[in-house]
């Protein structure tokens, strides 16, 4: 029992179940308050929103810019004096004119070196502020051992930039040299300007200090918004200080959330509620489409469609604004029916947008809109076989949301005020999306080796090359497959099957003939082959079309789903024929039947045992000499309760309900390809007579 609970098929099913919710929850935004999208100076779409706990009402970004500005225009920047820089500047000063300047004149230049220290030479980037905000005054923080004493405010009027102080210099120095004394030189004019670098810098640890003390004024609250009280209401244009309200909720939301144990019991929520959506799928699956089931191929791709798609519509939701509206969710039950069946598709459509109104604002609503448009979607399309079909699909669904959106607004509003033009557009652009579903059929088909109906459809227009070779090479099989799929299609839309795949697989199943179709009746004209063969090998001939057809379909790529038709159309059957002739020549010879006998398997789906049955009818009914009724009802009979007989049903899922519908097909069918032509009249009067009579007629 353990062993089959923890089977190999069974782990890879868990394994694609649990990657899909840790994947899905990894995607999921983790707030356990539905998000809300909106923006500025538009108007606030939900129902009235009231704070679930106090809210600092803080000034809108605008606000805090502005007020930031102005303080910033008449603040009064904070410096400090740097006396280090002024001695390793003088010192530096003196060195480089000790062997150019005169004692006399490198005593005036230090002095006036050292005066212009004194008052103050201003950093570049300080001067410019000050210049920029037209300011005249600085802050120094006077200090003694550490400890804060006093501000000093200072003019900064009375100080110098690096090039006022050279021009200063120069100036005082022509005013107070002596006729004895050179103007200054060249090395001398470098040396000074080497040397006057800034010694009053931004001190901007204590100008940081202030500044914020200052910036506290402008984010500050203006006030609280208390529990319980609005926030904002219905049609309310969102003005700047509202949305700053808006998006203080919602930070103050997340950070309450993440100091809580109750975040962590909403991720496992999240993920519960996941699980159980999966499951639901999985036990449909298990208990009415069994097949797919235990197709770990199939179940592959359709827990991996539903969780990419489910990932796509979450970002959406999280990147634009109603970008719900825009994710085509009526792809999903198409997409699905191509590959699957419709019951199928309506419960892949179900998962999915259960699963996305995790993040969707107004869950019911949304549930209302898209399952209404995915089922119109479904319903819409039966069998995907056109690629036009899409382009009707999608105009329905374009108008079906339009009315399921009338039908919110009046529920939720009682009139249109609330009508969105931008919705409109945003359902145009879904459709447009989903007409474009083909493409994503073909990636699927080359992925994971699926078979579509449209694929299904252009496989089988009889100018494909196989089926040209067929009827140049092969005339009368080919006349034998084009009746075989007509009969075999008409039985499978009577039972529900898929007529389309009837169709082509039953045009292909006889393309091994190719190899040699002199040794088939149908192709023979007066000359038979097997006169002067012996049973065995004329059995292996006739028996070899299957393997033949195989290997032809593998060069050709043909999809597997029509390969399936070409080895089960015999099933594990026999050359009757030449058995019967080996036994009668061979009366004391025990027959190996292993050399008369088809490779098989035996049809393993309603489409390959009705294509089994479509074979042996038509190709027996050739041989009948009396196409009455009762004649065709005794054929069909006998060849299809011999196939039963014979076990060859055993592995299909085909019922007895649905054999006793083709039989009636069959015979229908045959009836009017067999049916009796009336008889035309002889004329009894010779010519002569005729022309004698036509004379008299005419005078």
């Amino acid at each position: 029992m353990l062993s089959k609970i923890f089977s190999q098929i069974n782990l890879l099913r868990f394994g694609l179940a649990a990657s899909a919710v840790a994947i899905i929850l990894l995607v999921l935004p983790h707030a356990d308050h539905q998000g809300l999208s909106y923006e500025q100076n538009q108007p606030w779409k939900y129902p009235l929103l009231t704070a679930d706990f106090d809210i600092p009402i803080l000034r809108d970004s605008t606000s805090i810019r502005v007020m930031r500005d102005s303080i910033d225009r008449t603040f009064i920047p904070f410096v400090k004096r740097d006396r280090e820089a002024q001695r390793e500047n003088t010192e530096r000063f003196a060195a480089l004119i000790s062997s150019t300047a005169s004692a006399d004149q490198a005593r005036i230049l230090s002095s006036l070196l050292n005066q212009t220290y004194e008052a103050g030479i201003l950093d570049n980037d300080l001067l410019e502020e000050l210049q920029k905000n037209h300011k005249n005054t600085l802050r120094l923080v006077k200090d003694e051992n550490g400890q804060a004493k006093e501000i000093v405010v200072l003019d900064a009027k009375s100080m110098y930039s690096a090039r006022k102080a050279y021009v200063y210099i120069d100036s005082v120095y022509e005013a107070v040299k002596t006729k004895s004394m050179p103007d200054l030189s060249q090395d001398i004019i470098k040396a000074l300007n080497l040397s006057l670098n800034a010694n009053i810098v931004l001190d901007s640890v204590t100008d940081a200090k202030y500044r914020d003390q200052e910036y506290l004024t402008v984010n500050g609250a203006l006030g609280v918004i208390k529990t319980g009280q609005r926030i904002v209401d219905r049609g309310e244009i969102i003005t700047p200080q509202i949305y700053t309200n808006l998006n203080t909720y919602q930070e103050m939301l997340e950070t309450r959330q993440s100091d809580r144990h109750d975040h962590t019991y909403f991720i496992i929520g999240q993920g519960l509620y996941i699980a159980v959506i999966l499951s639901i799928l999985y036990i449909f699956l298990r208990i009415y489409r069994p097949r797919f089931f235990a197709d770990i191929r199939k179940m592959t791709f359709l827990v991996t469609f539903i969780t990419l798609f489910t990932l796509f519509a979450i970002l959406m939701f999280e990147n634009v604004i109603q970008g719900l509206f825009v994710v085509p969710f009526a792809a999903v039950p198409v997409i699905v029916l191509v590959f699957f069946d419709s019951r199928t598709a309506i419960f892949s459509l179900i998962t999915v947008v259960f699963l996305a109104a995790l993040v969707s604002t107004y869950p019911l609503q949304f549930l209302f809109m898209e399952l209404t448009v995915g089922l119109v979607s479904t319903f819409s399309i039966w069998q995907l076989d056109r690629r036009s079909q899409l382009l009707r699909t999608a105009v329905l669904s374009l108008i079906t949301y339009v009315f399921t959106y009338f039908v919110m607004l009046l529920i939720m509003e009682g009139n249109f005020s609330q009508f969105s033009w931008r919705l409109l557009v945003m359902f145009l652009i879904n459709s447009v999306i989903l007409s474009f579903a083909y493409v994503l059929i073909l990636v699927i088909e080359k992925i994971f080796g699926f078979t579509s109906a449209v694929t299904l459809v252009e496989l089988s227009d009889i100018n494909s090359p196989l089926l040209r070779r067929l009827a140049e090479e092969a005339p009368g099989t080919f006349q034998h497959s084009i009746q075989v799929s007509t009969i075999a299609a008409e039985a499978a839309r009577a039972v529900g099957a898929n007529t389309t795949l009837v169709r082509t697989g039953a045009l292909y199943h006889d393309i091994g003939k190719l190899s040699s179709p002199i040794f088939f009746t149908e192709n023979q004209h007066g000359i038979n082959p097997h006169q002067g063969l012996d049973p065995v090998t004329s059995a292996k001939k006739i028996v070899s079309h299957v393997t033949e057809g195989a290997a032809l379909a593998n060069k050709h790529k043909l999809p597997a789903l029509v390969k399936s038709f070409i080895m089960e159309h015999h099933g594990k059957g026999m050359a009757k024929y030449f058995y019967t002739t080996a036994v009668n020549n061979n009366p004391d010879k025990v027959i190996d039947k292993e050399d008369f006998s088809y490779p098989g398997p035996n049809p393993k789906s309603v489409e390959t045992s009705i294509l089994m049955m479509a074979d042996a009818v038509e190709a027996a009914s050739r041989s009948l000499t009396d196409y009455s009724p009762e004649s065709i009802d005794r054929l069909v009979e006998n060849i299809i309760n011999g196939q039963i007989a014979d076990g060859m049903f055993k592995e299909s899922p085909i019922s007895f309900k649905d054999v006793e519908i083709i039989k009636s097909v069959f015979k229908k069918r045959l009836a009017t390809i067999y049916h009796t032509r009336v008889r035309y009249p002889e004329m009894k009067q010779d010519t002569a007579t005729a022309q004698n009579l036509n004379q008299k007629e005419n005078a």
